[in-house]
Formats: C-alpha cells, sequence, structure tokens
C-alpha cells in the first residue's frame, strides 16, 4: 500500500494487507498521536487495508485559544 505521513511529509509502500494498528506499530508510530485515512476515509484501528489502499497519516493537533 501506499502510506503518506505528514509532519514531516515523506511516503513509504508497506506490502499489505494489514491492520490499521499493525501498519502503525510497523512505522513505530503510537495510534492515539495520529488520524488515519484510507481511500478518503477516516479508519479505525481494527480495519484491514489492502495492498491497492492509499493510506494517509497525519498528526493530532490540538490548541486552544488565548
Amino acid at each position: 500500500m501506499h502510506v503518506r505521513l505528514r509532519n514531516p511529509d515523506r511516503t513509504v509502500q508497506v506490502p499489505g494487507p494489514m491492520r490499521v494498528e499493525e501498519l502503525l506499530r510497523t512505522l513505530g508510530i503510537r495510534r492515539e498521536s495520529v488520524l488515519v485515512i484510507a481511500n478518503d476515509e477516516l479508519v479505525p484501528s481494527d480495519r484491514v487495508l489492502d495492498d491497492a489502499a492509499e493510506v494517509e497519516i497525519r498528526p493530532v493537533i490540538s490548541g486552544g485559544s488565548t
């Protein structure tokens, strides 16, 4: 699958199929720190991503007003 990571931007190829949680573990990313989008849809940790999936991993950003 084609995986685009943000902040810093980079792209990696990962063989599928695999669950989102396994993908994140493979990439060394904590689940609670990112959003995972596959084929334009926000996906849960137990979703299986196939080899042809287009995946984007975005960091969760929070902030407040001053």
